[in-house]
């Protein structure tokens, strides 16, 4: 389902240290914006880990839905995404395809380690002249699934709006960690705006819109809303982050966190964001 794509459309982390509440002096507030720092680093985790499920679903999607175990569109892509971590299979019936990193750890080429399954059951229409059509449907299933040793739970279901644009709808979505639960639900459109009849994705440009509501792994509730549509752009060098776009992350303590992945106005490729809080903007580097 090659136009059902996220290719690390994902909100990065922040730093774990981050620090930016030089102008608070109550432990109240410090307290309120320290948990929309974690639900800020929470929200980020869960979109980075959804955009990497996409990445996979992308490169591992047999060309043709009618061959079982068929070839894929694009084999550099899955050397380049999966390395020698996982295997695939696709059963044409069902159409159902599974990919599996096996049942101990292994380090895949974006430096996290997998282990368990990630199953996906196509619906709809499907690819005509190496186009994904519009209606076409990507349920994905976590089976004993985790990253850096923390597990994936929950349901995401995405969806084409033909032309490479589609949704993603996450339902009771929860990654289990050692400092607790992080779980949510989230809803994102994905709007394609180049790289139109090429399958590189190395000129691919999209914009990204919705919202998300959680409980942070520390137990305070939150709602990230995108309020400037996030841009990704592919070209090499700038696929790790957003180049551009806003979102703004509020806690159940009343606090509101703004982040921009563009506060110089020149949409570079770089790791350069800002957050603001209170009026008190401070820049940061995204990991």
């Amino acid at each position: 389902m090659t136009a059902v794509t996220l290719r690390s459309l994902g909100l990065l982390t922040f730093a774990s240290g981050l620090l930016f509440l030089g102008a608070c002096n109550k432990d109240q507030e410090r307290a309120a914006a320290q948990e929309n720092l974690e639900s800020a680093e929470d929200s980020g985790n869960a979109e980075d880990e959804n955009a990497a499920i996409g990445d996979l679903i992308e490169v591992a999607t047999p060309d043709n839905e009618k061959l079982s175990n068929g070839a894929v569109r694009e084999p550099a892509d899955l050397l380049r995404v999966f390395g020698n971590c996982a295997t695939r299979t696709y059963n044409a019936e069902t159409r159902t395809l599974t990919i599996d990193f096996g049942a101990t750890n292994c380090v895949c080429p974006n430096g996290k380690t997998r282990r368990g399954k990630i199953v996906v059951v196509f619906g709809g229409p499907y690819r005509q002249n190496g186009v994904v059509q519009a209606g076409a449907t990507a349920t994905v299933s976590l089976v004993n699934y985790f990253v850096n040793d923390k597990q994936h739970l929950g349901q995401r279901v995405f969806t084409s709006l033909g032309s490479g644009s589609f949704t993603l709808d996450v339902q009771n979505a929860s990654i289990i960690t050692p400092e607790g639960t992080h779980s949510w639900n989230s809803q994102r459109t994905y709007t394609r705006t180049a790289g139109f009849g090429t399958a590189t994705v190395q000129d691919d440009r999209y914009q990204v819109t919705g919202q998300a509501n959680g409980t942070n792994r520390k137990g305070v509730s939150y709602t990230a809303q995108i309020q400037q549509p996030l841009v990704k752009n592919f070209t090499l060098g700038c696929a790790r982050h957003f180049t551009a776009g806003t979102v703004s992350i509020s806690n159940s303590k009343g606090k509101t966190l703004l982040l921009n992945y563009d506060p110089s106005g020149s949409a570079a490729c770089d790791n350069i964001a800002s957050i603001t809080v209170d009026g008190v903007t401070r820049t940061i580097r995204l990991r």
